[in-house]
């Protein structure tokens, strides 16, 4: 405010900025909330089966977002200002969004991989480790795993699908995004229902675990959009997308992981959440990072030189 004190609001468009800022900002807001707009679909999807599975689906909410938020948003949101700034004819300026794009990509994949096991093979534990006290028991917890399974389905989608919409947006171009984004939400509103309540008496299952059906039918909307958005990206910058080679060691090491947690898991036996919770899923953790490393992938690399560097193991 020191700074600052002389400065004068003013509430005019005439400046051809302010325009430009106020023409973009609700397709912007719109295509980069599209995961919690569905979020909010699926909550009131959920209030047409019970009060428990609203409940349910909140305490999973909060889990299957973080990694979104942590890794899918930040890594779109860093790497924005590197992708507008790109210079050069049309071709040079496809090549730096499409390296741009590419590293982004890889290490958002990183982090999510591991995310997405340790959701499908642990939510159990992860669930008990935050909320099992009091009237919330193994049973809630296990009901919770279920809607975390199913929400793994769409998680690495919707945390890549936020680069491409970047990427667009370093091109600006604001509609595109939003376009796939209302296609995401009605398929939401329109899977979920199916998947919610009529799916679950059809297959002979209890109504409560139409819940899950709704965090898995929102997967199946988040890699729709992810589809579209780079299908249409490939055809203004060129080919883009991960490897099938990294990709596959990524899996590899987050499912030697998921092993060594599960061996862990069993032979421990019932303890206390957070004790379960500490010595599956730091080992799951570990586990990872070393069979990455080994795999040669190069963000494990990275994180292991700087852990070492954090605990004073190597030099700077």
């Amino acid at each position: 405010m020191k700074l600052i004190r002389r400065l004068r609001p003013v509430l005019d468009i005439a400046s051809e900025n302010v325009r430009t800022v106020l023409r973009n900002f609700f397709p912007v807001f719109m295509s980069r909330g599209v995961v919690q707009i569905s979020a909010f679909v699926d909550a009131m999807l959920a209030g047409l089966i019970s009060a428990q599975a609203v409940a349910a689906l909140a305490y999973a909410q909060s889990l299957y977002t973080l990694p979104i938020s942590l890794f899918g948003m930040s890594i779109s949101a860093a790497e924005l200002p590197e992708m507008s700034s790109a210079l050069g004819t049309t071709t040079e300026v496809a090549s730096q969004l499409r390296f741009r794009l590419e590293r982004g990509l890889h290490r958002i994949a990183f982090f999510i991989v591991p995310s997405v096991v340790a959701m499908m093979a642990f939510g159990d534990v992860m669930t008990g480790a935050l909320y099992q006290s009091g009237r919330f028991n193994a049973g809630d917890s296990r009901y919770v795993w279920g809607i975390l399974a199913g929400s793994t389905i769409g998680l690495l989608a919707s945390t890549l699908g936020r680069l491409y919409a970047s990427t667009y947006y370093a091109l600006h171009d604001t509609r595109t995004p939003l376009r796939y984004a209302i296609i995401r939400v009605t398929l939401t509103t329109v899977l979920g229902y199916l998947f919610a309540i009529p799916l679950p008496p059809l297959l002979g299952l209890d109504p409560k675990w139409g819940v899950a059906g709704l965090t898995a039918s929102a997967g199946v909307a988040g890699w729709i959009e992810f589809a579209l958005l780079r299908r249409t990206l490939n055809k203004r910058i060129g080919r883009t997308g991960l490897a099938l080679g990294y990709v596959t060691r990524l899996w590899l090491a987050a499912g030697v992981g998921a092993g060594l947690g599960w061996v862990i898991k069993l032979a421990i036996g019932q303890r206390h959440p957070v004790i379960v919770a500490v010595a599956v899923l730091v080992p799951f953790g570990l586990a990872y990072f070393a069979v990455a490393a080994v795999l040669r992938v190069p963000e494990a690399g990275v994180v292991i030189r700087r852990a070492l560097r954090i605990v004073g193991l190597r030099k700077r």
